[in-house]
């Protein structure tokens, strides 16, 4: 009897690749529905930005054959690289990493969302380049919860001066905060930092800041998204959990 010939290994492998994918996507949103709950939030009112930065596109595939639509990259150039090559028309990509001044006008309309604006000159930068392209970005400011010369973002001080700014442009929107802390040994050792943001975004609002402004709360990654769930984090950005470790 004649035998089905075997399947290739570049198949086998891509096959492979796409289930471990598929898993951890379903093992990280039971994960934050599990956190949402245990704080009797509903586990919809959180967003999942796959951190896709260094992969491939074939891996940002994976995730999409599995239903992630967002996804965060760091680099610009490298994110352009994957949006220029990306068929699916309903990604929606997100900038996280710094961005550099004399950069803007190429992210403009590129990303759904810049997560680390940190200063007005980038954002008066952002809203001349969206003003040219006539198009409305939604970018949320960069906060910084610590003062570590190594760290990029928005002194707390600062920040009513960068929303009393946004609420004079025209075609770029603030919609809300985002932060990286302090490495930390333990998930619970970035819930001080978290909870921090939080209570400064309960004080912006308190001071007049229009709620718009701050609907959404970008913190916690693959070491401690659930704890940043639990101190009201609205999007987390996750890489390392779905993606695997890399060099």
């Amino acid at each position: 009897m004649a035998r089905s010939p075997p399947r290739s290994t570049a198949s086998s492998s891509s096959s492979r690749s796409s289930d471990v994918i598929a898993g951890r996507l379903t093992e990280v949103r039971s994960r934050i529905a599990t956190a949402a709950r245990s704080v009797g939030r509903d586990p919809s009112s959180i967003q999942l930005i796959a951190v896709s930065k260094t992969c491939p596109l074939d891996a940002v595939r994976e995730a999409y054959a599995a239903g992630q639509r967002d996804f965060g990259e760091n680099r610009v150039q490298e994110a352009l690289e994957k949006i220029h090559h990306a068929t699916e028309p309903d990604i929606r990509w997100h900038l996280l990493g710094h961005l550099q001044t004399n950069k803007a006008r190429k992210t403009v309309g590129a990303f759904a969302s810049i997560q680390s604006v940190d200063s007005d000159d980038l954002l008066l930068k952002l809203e001349r380049a969206a003003l040219d392209e006539g198009i409305v970005q939604e970018v949320l400011l960069q906060v910084a919860v610590t003062y570590e010369a190594t760290k990029f973002g928005v002194p707390p001080d600062d920040m009513p001066r960068l929303f009393e700014i946004g609420t004079r442009l025209e075609a770029v929107r603030i919609v809300g905060v985002m932060t990286i802390p302090p490495p930390a040994p333990t998930p619970e050792g970035a819930r001080p930092w978290f909870r921090r943001l939080r209570e400064l975004c309960d004080g912006w609002q308190a001071a007049g800041v229009p709620p718009a402004m701050l609907r959404e709360l970008s913190m916690g990654m693959s070491g401690d998204f659930e704890v940043a769930i639990q101190e009201g984090a609205t999007m987390v950005r996750v890489g390392t959990a779905i993606f695997g470790s890399r060099g």
